[in-house]
């Protein structure tokens, strides 16, 4: 039954900005006698009553044209076209609204980025991966305020289930499977019987998408609250392996990842790929950065992980904070993290302390005050700067006096040699 309330209720979800910019979009779209709907998530969202992030629109229209129109006359909104897809993105203060020409597409082969080519609004339905993601909120023309369902996707959304529209849906775009993975993790849904059998049968076409694509998915899941659920049912389903045939994800793994929101409120997510790689050995995690295109910061976080693993058990003996720190200053810090949280004990405390305080901690005396107090300028001022920190490190020093006394013992006749010089010392 049409929801008349439907619109009202999407304007109530949305920010101020994007509030006036999807009113803008409506009516240019009035004004041209166009059929502008409300897709995708945002209204599966509506159904759920649960808040609107980015909000797809569909147009029976030249997207690109309405789109730029209304964003020249709406200040400090930034109107990006892409054309291979006519589609366009308005992005403004806390909002972004993807504006879409209703299409159908086709695939030439599995993996493949779709063949688009205008249609009507059950066409552009059609396309999607799943049912509760295949409604539409009719903002403007004859329908205005309906919802148009035509695959029974509320249906499902009040059943609980996600359902593809075909049997040929995961094998044109795997990356579906990735999605379904996280919708049943974040909505509490779950994957319809049949559209399960079409999963497990197709789930090795995951080796047909290209890298980038697949990093984009994988960085969406470790996003989520509770990124280890999705990350446990991708293994349960043989995605994880599908996509980097070492690769598997235990609940010892999810134990980590819950531990890792414990120590960071919002985990980096390179952090969530090196935890992610926890059981690779080091060819394994080279393949893996490369399998997924990984940016040059996460491919050093998840190939430093092996090396990680390796420290475990100098860093379960009774070590120095010095020693910690010379241990584990050569890894990325994402690297740390993750072994903070995959370990237990006091591998996991020193490096915990590790990263919150010791590899910030530095002498009260720099290079200067060093110069000053006789110490040659080169290799031995280095030296000279790294055991003091780790005197301080370890507390055989505390303040300034402690240190400029350590350097004067390590100079030995040089520093009384020197000539007396005053200089401005940091403060303790």
């Amino acid at each position: 039954m049409p929801q008349p309330n439907f619109i009202d209720k999407l304007n109530a979800a949305l920010p101020a900005p994007a509030r006036q910019a999807l009113d803008a979009l409506t009516r240019a779209a009035r004004a041209r006698s166009l059929a502008l709907y409300a897709v995708g998530g945002s209204v599966r969202d509506l159904l759920l009553e649960r808040p609107t992030l980015d909000l797809d629109l569909t147009l029976e229209g030249d997207a690109p044209a309405l789109a730029r129109g209304v964003a020249a006359g709406l200040a400090d909104v930034r109107c990006t076209v892409h054309p291979a897809f006519r589609t366009v993105t308005l992005k403004g203060l806390g909002f972004r609204i993807d504006v879409a020409t209703a299409r159908a597409e086709t695939y030439e082969r599995p993996g493949a980025l779709p063949t688009i080519h205008p249609g009507p609004l059950r066409d552009d339905l059609f396309r999607r991966d799943f049912t509760v993601n295949a409604i539409a909120l009719a903002l403007s023309g004859d329908l205005t305020g309906g919802l148009i369902d035509p695959f029974h996707g509320e249906a499902d959304l009040e059943a609980g289930l996600l359902r593809v529209l075909h049997q040929a849906s995961f094998r044109d775009d795997a990356t579906r499977i990735l999605r379904g993975a996280r919708y049943e993790a974040r909505l509490g849904l779950r994957f319809e019987p049949q559209t399960l059998r079409w999963l497990k049968r197709d789930v090795r076409y995951l080796k047909t998408i290209s890298g980038p694509r697949l990093r984009d998915e994988l960085l969406r899941a470790l996003r989520e609250p509770q990124a280890e659920r999705v990350l446990l049912r991708l293994s349960e389903l043989g995605a994880l392996a599908a996509l980097h045939p070492p690769l598997s994800f235990s609940k010892r793994q999810a134990t980590a990842f819950a531990r890792l929101r414990v120590l960071r409120e919002e985990p980096p997510v390179t952090a969530c790929l090196a935890l992610l790689a926890w059981g690779l050995r080091s060819p394994e995690a080279a393949a893996l950065a490369s399998r997924l295109s990984l940016t040059r910061r996460e491919a050093e976080a998840v190939r430093a992980v092996p090396e990680a693993k390796a420290l475990l058990p100098a860093l379960s003996e009774d070590v120095p904070p010095s020693r910690v720190v010379d241990l584990l200053s050569p890894l990325p810090p994402p690297a740390v993290w993750a072994l903070a949280a995959a370990a237990e004990g006091p591998p996991a405390d020193r490096a915990l302390h590790y990263l919150r305080r010791w590899r910030y901690l530095k002498p009260a005396l720099d290079g200067h005050a060093l110069v000053a107090l006789g110490a040659p300028p080169g290799p031995r001022l280095g030296e000279l700067m790294r055991r003091l920190k780790a005197a301080k490190l370890d507390g055989e020093v505390r303040t300034r006096h402690d240190e400029e006394r350590l350097t004067r013992t390590l100079l030995g006749p040089a520093a009384a040699a020197a000539p007396s010089r005053r200089v401005r010392l940091q403060p303790d």
